[in-house]
């Protein structure tokens, strides 16, 4: 089990670690049941930084902003650069061959950057008005968790949308690994909120990541490593929407 999560912070993180033998792509879909203890990881290192600049008097804005750049960070921004790549693999469409390639391109085009601003502008809108610090840190843990909790589900029931890149060669994780991934996303999320909140918030970014999920998965064939960032950015978006309209 610590293997597999040094696995899994290696391929969704920056952290240096050592491991003991090769890692290939290939070893993902074993560590899928991993994911959500990275995003609990990520959320843990941005409820601190939060705190931290609560602690010192800092304004909830300015704190959130410290928060989010930490959270980007730690993981090199990696699903903020699905995301981005994946709106402007949308903006290529219909021509789904020419959004892929468009998809693989590095270069940050006017769709990536507007729904770049949108969901990081969304993340510290909900943030920023949290109702105490406290909470505020605990909706970041819960956040980063279950979003990531849901991306083993993609990867389950998308095949990959191109013969090649993450997704393809990642393959197709067990239904076993993907259950105990969901098991583990949900279980610190009742931990950490309040059942009213926690109910609420699972349901409306579950049904949030399925369509998105499912739209993205039908306008280019299948998943890829773009697309299952994109879902992650927006089910975490919704998770956050949803806690916030508790004020």
């Amino acid at each position: 089990m610590l293997r597999d999560l040094k696995i899994a912070v290696v391929f969704l993180t920056r952290l240096p670690l050592k491991l003991e033998g090769p890692v290939r792509v290939s070893d993902l879909a074993s560590v899928v049941h991993c994911f959500p203890l990275v995003g609990l990881l990520a959320g843990a290192l941005g409820a601190v930084v939060y705190l931290a600049a609560s602690l010192a008097h800092l304004p909830s804005l300015p704190a959130v902003i410290l928060t989010i750049g930490a959270m980007a960070l730690f993981t090199g921004a990696l699903h903020e650069d699905g995301l981005a790549d994946t709106a402007d693999a949308l903006g290529a469409l219909p021509d789904r061959e020419r959004a892929l390639e468009v998809m693989r391109d590095s270069r940050i085009g006017s769709f990536g950057a507007i729904a770049l601003i949108l969901v990081l502008t969304g993340r510290l809108s909900a943030l920023a008005g949290f109702w105490s610090a406290f909470g505020a840190a605990l909706a970041i843990i819960a956040a980063a968790t279950f979003s990531r909790a849901v991306m083993p589900a993609v990867m389950y029931l998308q095949p990959s949308a191109r013969g090649r890149g993450l997704a393809a060669e990642a393959g197709r994780p067990s239904i076993e690994r993907v259950l105990t991934a969901l098991a583990i996303g949900i279980a610190v999320v009742i931990l950490l909120l309040s059942p009213g909140q926690a109910l609420s918030a699972i349901f409306i970014a579950s049904a949030t990541g399925a369509v998105v999920a499912w739209s993205l998965g039908r306008a280019f064939g299948g998943c890829t490593g773009d697309t299952l960032g994109a879902v992650q950015q927006l089910t975490e978006l919704a998770f956050l929407f949803t806690l916030a309209s508790w004020r």
